[in-house]
């Protein structure tokens, strides 16, 4: 009886023979175990990966030998009666886009000072305002001490730094300012950035990647926001300064770890001292708690409460009394208190040295002016010497807020001890959602304001590249540079505006 074994034991002999005499013929040609020992190590038990290797093989080859693109014979042949009408139809657009009527009279009604900027201003029309829309809380825009150090260093060091941080920008003034600022707010090291809006929107990104689980506040700035989203982290937002939801969205993002296995990578809270868009603090003991228990870092900005908060001004870990430590990365802009510019992010050694090398916003700006990082130092310097300035700023600011406590048709929105608040229209005064109403009439506010002599100004956003609704304001900044019954008699102004303006809605 015959069988196909005879059949298959000749086609396995053919088939090792040949294996056999293919082995021997590469082994022969040179550099050949070296190639046999890539692919080897290359496969890794993957299918997978070699078929895809695999595959980039062919398409290379394929590529080297297909025809080459030439663009040399692609040209279309115009006659001149063509062209000419071809440019004839052509109309350039204008080098400066035309402007809303409701923008060209906002601004013939924005005020131009005459001179410099401080707690009283003169307009182009000589009229004198006390000054009530700057972020210069300590009064640093005035301090004759701080106007010589600036002209001293612009004569000896010039104007600008000429050259990136990484480079050969960073002079000793830089270096000077970052050691102040660490025996300032306590930390072990800080890092100089030469702009204030990127300082986040570089920290941020330098340690979020894609694959890491960013937490931030609804609440938090645009620039946070574009931070934020340049990382391509994956991104949870918690309810404004909602400690609940924190926790809730902490533990669900824990379970679903449990769930689906999925790797560890780096973590982070991000929020500010004092927000920006609502003038709130946030409640920074709860935050490290929920940090602790669910090993999380916190990003926390600073460029508002630095100089305002806390016994010293040292900022939110000095309001609650918290070791600076235990905060990963202390975020600030110099643009507001320290009344510079630039910002800084202050930490541990390990952190400000790895911005150095992948901060983008520090890698690939022109270091910081020595004469902005001298009066940053300065400043810093002076607040040391004179810690009741935070305190000053606190009474002014309560004293304000008291006067407009019983206010109709607004609400004053932010934490008491916050020096920059906002004032937003109730809701029966103007219907949810019309915008730009609610925006006329903070506008007649803040007209009628100025007429009485205080300068005030509306918060402006860039509403279509904000992640969340805000609602009009006008944002109030108190400074310590005010006497308290400067400030009641300007609070007591604008009560009487409010109702004025607002009394026949």
């Amino acid at each position: 009886m015959t069988t196909a074994y005879p059949a298959l034991n000749e086609l396995f002999v053919f088939l090792n023979t040949t294996i056999t005499n293919v082995s021997t013929f590469c082994s022969r040609i040179p550099g050949s175990g070296i190639l046999l020992k890539y692919i080897k190590n290359s496969h890794q038990n993957d299918p997978f990966r070699t078929t895809l290797e695999i595959m980039l093989v062919f398409f290379a080859i394929i590529y080297l030998f297909r025809n080459k693109y030439r663009t040399d014979n692609n040209f279309i042949e115009l006659t001149p009666k063509e062209i000419d009408e071809l440019v004839e139809e052509w109309q350039p657009d204008p080098l400066v886009s035309q402007i809303s009527e409701e923008k060209r009279i906002e601004l013939e009604k924005t005020p131009v000072i005459n001179g410099p900027t401080g707690p009283k201003v003169k307009l182009a029309n000589g009229k004198v305002l006390m000054n009530l829309a700057s972020f210069d809380f300590l009064g640093f825009s005035t301090n004759e001490q701080l106007k010589e150090k600036a002209i001293e260093t612009l004569r000896r060091y010039g104007v600008g730094s000429c050259g990136p941080p990484g480079f050969y920008g960073t002079i000793d003034v830089h270096t000077e300012f970052e050691k102040t600022a660490s025996e300032f707010l306590g930390t072990e090291d800080t890092v100089l950035y030469s702009q204030g809006f990127s300082t986040i929107g570089s920290a941020i990104p330098s340690f979020c990647k894609r694959g890491d689980i960013i937490v931030a506040d609804e609440g938090c700035n645009f620039a946070i926001q574009k931070g934020v989203q340049i990382s391509r982290s994956i991104i949870k937002w918690y309810k404004h300064n909602d400690m609940e939801d924190l926790e809730r969205i902490l533990q669900k993002i824990k379970d679903e770890d449990t769930e689906t296995g999925r790797r560890l990578t780096r973590r982070f809270i991000v929020t500010e001292g004092i927000f920006e868009n609502s003038g709130d603090i946030s409640p920074l003991p709860k935050l490290i708690e929920l940090k602790k228990k669910f090993k999380y870092r916190i990003i926390l900005d600073e460029s508002i409460s630095i100089g305002t908060l806390g016994k010293r001004g040292a900022g939110l870990t000095d309001y609650f009394d918290i070791d600076p430590k235990e905060v990963d990365m202390i975020v600030g802009s110099m643009c507001n208190s320290l009344f510079s510019s630039g910002g800084f992010c202050s930490g541990t050694f390990e952190i400000t040295d790895y911005q150095r090398i992948s901060g983008p916003a520090y890698c690939y700006s022109a270091a910081l002016p020595a004469m902005l990082a001298v009066c940053a130092t300065e400043s810093l310097l002076t607040l040391a010497q004179n810690p009741n300035l935070p305190a000053i700023t606190l009474l002014n600011t309560r004293a304000f807020k008291n006067v407009l406590a019983s206010v109709k048709y607004i609400k004053v929105e932010g934490s008491p001890d916050s020096p920059m608040f906002h004032l937003r229209l109730n809701e029966d005064v103007i219907r949810v959602g019309d915008v730009e109403e609610k925006e006329r009439l903070l506008q007649e506010i803040v007209d009628e304001v100025m007429n009485n002599g205080i300068l005030l100004t509306r918060a402006k956003y860039v509403r279509i590249h904000e992640l969340f609704n805000v609602e009009p304001s006008i944002r109030i900044c108190i400074s310590a540079c005010f006497t308290k019954k400067e400030v009641e008699k300007a609070a007591s102004t604008i009560k009487s505006v409010i109702t004025k303006v607002l009394k026949n809605r």
